[in-house]
């Protein structure tokens, strides 16, 4: 299935980036597919790695060498050198699309590495491109996330990592690590701030939150889904001091940019990609928001009459029948995103990858609990003991 989605990019994509990966993926795929046959364990650890290098390392490497990208990779590395240069990553004129910033300033950082080493030696200014530095976020929050549930349910931390990097692999990471990245550290910081908030942090959790929300605003919605499910979980102090870390430290991130560039943020993080900036966003796919934008200005506000509407219902959710774990806070947060992405006045199909990783990663990172002998004895003798879940959740 995999590679036939794959397939499909070189045959209907306009993007130059996407038929590169869709080619290399799709052969990618196929011969992992084949691999599995010969062998059955061995097969599918094979399997996934040969699915790695065709769906992430082959065709990275060559857009790469190759200056191919999506234009958002070109955005957050100008991103990165307006910061260094004038400590705001936003053009008080921009004269085209491409010369605008839809990103809040933390995700300029991602564009340092790249002004840094500009003028370095090639091998080394290829390492600053900022989909390498995206990917590493990303899996540096995926592994602390994997490290925190398998700490508190007494598993090995390798028990998870076929399955880890078998999703790692597939087209919903694959693609976007590869053609730009942008939403890869948005996605692992809600992961880790989703697992410590299971786990009773909230301090931890609301840092995560905080550099997740300074990244993007589609991040907020986490700030609720967070707060439900340490109010159920730990207390309502919790909640409240994970909240209080995370709105202080997103306001601490764009303290800088507010008082150097108040208008160019509002007008290119906020205007721009509702379809109320100066320029015309090209995140128009026919979804319903975008399809009712198009109406004119009544079709507009109906559309965020609806994207307010769906916020209150997901939020009075989150009051009547808050997360009890991991998957069900994963599955909220999913809906949240989902509803907003499908009514916004515009959007990507490709913005959905964000909701549909959370849920299934949510599942596959929840490892069975190592039982010992002497509780396995316990168990079997009656229903005395009732263990409570760490992430699950019903």
């Amino acid at each position: 299935m995999a590679s036939v989605w794959a397939a499909a990019f070189p045959l209907i994509s306009t993007l130059g980036p996407h038929r590169v990966w869709g080619a290399s993926a799709c052969v990618g795929y196929l011969c992992a597919a084949v691999a599995v046959l010969p062998w059955r364990s061995l097969g599918q650890v094979v399997s996934v790695w040969i699915a790695g290098i065709g769906a992430v390392l082959v065709p990275l490497v060559v857009l790469m060498l190759t200056g191919g990208a999506q234009s958002e990779v070109g955005v957050v590395e100008r991103a990165g050198l307006l910061t260094v240069e004038q400590g705001t990553p936003y053009l008080a004129d921009p004269q085209s699309v491409v010369e605008v910033t839809p990103y809040l300033p933390g995700m300029a950082l991602f564009g340092v590495p790249g002004t840094v080493l500009a003028d370095s030696w090639e091998p080394l200014r290829l390492l600053g491109d900022a989909r390498l530095w995206c990917a590493a976020a990303f899996l540096g929050c995926l592994w602390a996330a994997g490290r925190v549930l398998g700490a508190a349910r007494k598993v090995p931390h390798s028990a998870g990592q076929p399955v880890g990097a078998a999703l790692i692999a597939s087209p919903v990471v694959a693609l976007p690590l590869v053609v730009s990245g942008v939403d890869l550290p948005l996605t692992g910081l809600l992961c880790l701030a989703l697992t410590l908030a299971a786990r009773h942090r909230p301090v931890a959790a609301g840092l995560a939150l905080a550099l997740a929300c300074s990244l993007k605003w589609t991040a907020w919605p986490a700030l609720a889904v967070v707060a439900a499910l340490l109010t159920h979980r730990a207390g309502l102090g919790a909640a409240l001091r994970s909240t209080g870390v995370a709105v202080a430290g997103t306001a601490l991130a764009l303290l800088p940019s507010a008082l150097l560039s108040p208008g160019p943020l509002v007008e290119q993080v906020f205007a721009f990609p509702t379809g109320r900036g100066k320029w015309e966003t090209p995140a128009a796919s026919p979804l319903p928001g975008r399809l009712l934008a198009d109406l004119g200005p009544f079709g507009w506000y109906a559309a965020m009459a609806l994207l307010a509407a769906g916020g209150v219902a997901v939020a009075v959710s989150l009051w009547v029948w808050p997360p009890h774990g991991l998957v069900p806070a994963a599955d909220r947060l999913a809906v949240g995103l989902c509803t907003a992405f499908l009514l916004a006045p515009a959007g990507r199909f490709g913005y959905l990858a964000l909701p549909v990783f959370l849920t299934v990663w949510a599942r596959l990172a929840m490892p069975p609990l190592r039982t010992s002998p002497a509780r396995s004895l316990v168990v079997a003798a009656g229903p005395a003991a009732h263990p409570v879940p760490i992430g699950g959740g019903r």
